[in-house]
């Protein structure tokens, strides 16, 4: 909902967000309506080149077919053949990726359609979550609620650990890895919570959020900088990511729920911070990844596509944003996007280091230019 408050935003901004998000519709979604898809499995391919052909598949991935179930369930009434992409997308994750023996999600299938990585993770597990909460909520189908609370069951039962967090990963029969609580796969977790609430009441899930939240903020938030670390605190060799640090701003900053707790505030002391660390003034561009010991010197200079668009996604929610806000949308558009898609990651100098399209990216762009259209109303 828009701030009565907030000014106006700049007819340029509006324009340039219209240019931006009319080559998502043009561009981008018509990729993975055609090129992109492997009708015989009923899946996106992991990736296409340049030229819009699928690379040689290696695997295909449960996460990668819940991010794409995301993106055409949440385009449902916008793009023609939406819902009928969203609901085989659903059939696929079931018919590929449901384990009926162990219950719960493999990682991935081989090109034939046997499973290959058969370990449970959570990163995967939240990812169908949140897929299924965001299309039970266009369509309000009995068996895709089904599946939404299957994998709620599985996660509390299964990943936690207890103390508000969740193992990272585990062996296909469930049993230990010894992986502990990772960040990612956490925060994901926390964005799966955060969509089930805003399609049903469950105060189950509202209570796991507000348990999770405390948990990260006791184990991952660096005391001193405030930042959310990548791994516990007090593990070997931790880092922090300036595109985590901004995606876990916007989840906490646009949340009545989760605002002003302690998670949000901590994150709002080091936001400038992380911009000064892990934003170059001159370009716009994100950093992949600091060390507290860094002081400006990044541990890894590249710049990913997702962190760029998160980083927008987090401005629309930072008081007096609206220049840095158009400074950014021109660095996503300037740099990232282009005629055939986008680039998905650039080295330290700006130069495309990675030209292959993953088919999880346009789960990183929707979120982005959702959080721009609610910002200018």
């Amino acid at each position: 909902m828009p701030d009565a408050s907030r000014p106006a935003p700049q007819p340029e901004l509006t324009a340039l967000f219209t240019t931006v998000r009319q080559h998502f519709h043009d561009v981008i979604v018509p990729m993975w309506q055609g090129p992109g898809w492997n009708a015989e499995l009923a899946l996106p391919y992991e990736s296409l080149d340049a030229e819009h052909t699928p690379l040689p598949p290696q695997r295909y991935r449960a996460m990668a077919c819940a991010r794409q179930l995301y993106v055409f369930a949440s385009l449902i009434g916008e793009v023609p053949q939406a819902e009928e992409r969203a609901g085989a997308l659903f059939r696929s994750l079931q018919r590929h990726f449901h384990d009926a023996e162990h219950g719960g999600w493999f990682y991935s299938i081989d090109p034939q359609g046997a499973p290959l990585d058969t370990g449970k993770d959570l990163y995967t597990h939240a990812f169908i979550l949140f897929a299924c909460a965001h299309y039970w909520g266009k369509v309000r189908e009995p068996l895709v609620e089904s599946v939404l609370n299957a994998a709620l069951e599985v996660i509390a039962r299964r990943f936690a650990t207890g103390d508000g967090l969740y193992e990272a990963s585990l062996k296909r029969d469930w049993s230990t890895l010894g992986s502990g609580p990772l960040q990612n796969p956490l925060m994901h977790l926390a964005e799966a919570f955060l969509a089930t609430l805003s399609v049903r009441e469950d105060t189950h899930v509202r209570q796991a959020l507000l348990s999770l939240c405390d948990g990260m903020f006791k184990r991952f938030i660096d005391p001193q900088q405030r930042v959310m670390m990548e791994k516990p605190l007090k593990a070997v060799d931790n880092w922090f990511e300036p595109g985590h640090q901004f995606e876990w701003y916007y989840l906490l900053a646009s949340s009545p729920l989760l605002r002003n707790g302690k998670l949000h505030t901590a994150l709002e002391r080091s936001f400038s911070y992380t911009e000064q660390q892990g934003v170059n003034p001159q370009s716009g561009a994100v950093c992949a990844m600091l060390g507290l010991e860094s002081q400006g010197t990044p541990r890894d200079a590249s710049q990913r596509i997702w962190a760029q668009a998160e980083y927008l996604r987090a401005l629309t929610l930072r008081p007096g944003s609206q220049s840095a806000l158009l400074r950014q949308l021109q660095a996503l558009q300037q740099q990232f996007l282009h005629a055939k898609g986008w680039n998905e990651c650039l080295d330290t100098d700006g130069i495309v280091s990675r030209r292959d399209m993953p088919s999880t990216t346009p789960y990183h762009l929707l979120t982005c230019y959702r959080g721009l259209a609610e910002y200018l109303g």
